[in-house]
């Protein structure tokens, strides 16, 4: 059974959508990319390569050094409660954008493997997806940190504050919704219209999946690589990308809410 797992991720898939062979339709789809990115996880990328840049800078190991991925944005309650469900709605707003796209160039959301309907079966590949990245992810960020090769990544520093959940969900979604839809829908349909191999796309997708990972240091990058190739390469299988939405979402949860509610309970967490 390992071995037809192992097979069946490390084949590439036929494309099943044409090659774009007009020169302007091509040139206009690589600005496309460019534009997109540049506005969204590509910007990520360049100021987390600054982000790790300045951590190697310092004084000390990079395991001595901290970094928070939820902090407040304003001192008055419900002004941070509000700045916290913007920034969630802007990652959803990222996802809604590469599905924009991709709708005004004819691909429908049926086509690009976000139907309206999630089955059971989604949910069923999501939860074991969720368990074989999780699991080993966070072995390797807890090896990388003790090793001095990444920073003490705290999920949460925002008050305990009875909207505190519900935004670190918010926030979990739209993560997962923005990554997935961008990086696997968007941008490996688009670069299969350009004629890259299922494999290069693939490789590529998670590379920069990685890079905007780096303020974490090798954990982040390496770990989020190897996520990037098994959730790109489940929805080349499947032409499904709830599954992976719904993995990246409960991976996200379980970081954020979970930290808040066991930081108290084991001081040992960074």
């Amino acid at each position: 059974m390992f071995r037809t797992i192992r097979d069946w991720l490390l084949s590439a898939p036929t494309p099943s959508h044409g090659v774009v062979t007009d020169s302007g339709e091509r040139k206009a789809i690589t600005i496309e990319i460019v534009v997109v990115f540049a506005m969204t996880l590509g910007l990520s990328a360049l100021r987390s390569l600054l982000s790790l840049v300045e951590s190697m800078l310092r004084a000390g190991a990079l395991s001595d050094q901290q970094v928070a991925l939820h902090r407040p944005q304003a001192d008055i309650g419900t002004i941070d409660l509000l700045q916290q469900i913007l920034g969630a709605s802007q990652l959803v707003a990222w996802g809604a954008l590469g599905l924009y796209l991709l709708w005004r160039a004819g691909f429908t959301l049926a086509k690009v493997g976000l139907p309206f309907r999630i089955d059971r079966r989604d949910i069923g590949i999501a939860v074991a997806l969720a368990a074989a990245i999780g699991i080993p992810g966070l072995a390797l960020y807890l090896a990388s940190w003790q090793l001095g090769f990444s920073v003490a990544v705290v999920p949460s520093l925002l008050d305990a504050t009875w909207w505190r959940p519900i935004t670190l969900t918010l926030s979990a979604f739209g993560n997962a919704f923005a990554e997935e839809v961008l990086l696997v829908a968007y941008l490996l349909t688009r670069l299969r219209q350009l004629g890259l191999s299922a494999n290069s796309s693939l490789l590529l997708s998670s590379v920069l999946r990685g890079a905007y990972h780096l303020y974490q240091g090798a954990a982040g990058f390496f770990g989020n690589i190897v996520m990037g190739l098994i959730l790109g390469r489940v929805w080349q299988r499947t032409n499904r990308v709830w599954p992976l939405v719904l993995a990246h979402f409960l991976l996200d949860f379980v970081a954020f809410v979970g930290y808040a509610l066991l930081k108290p309970l084991l001081p040992w967490l960074p």
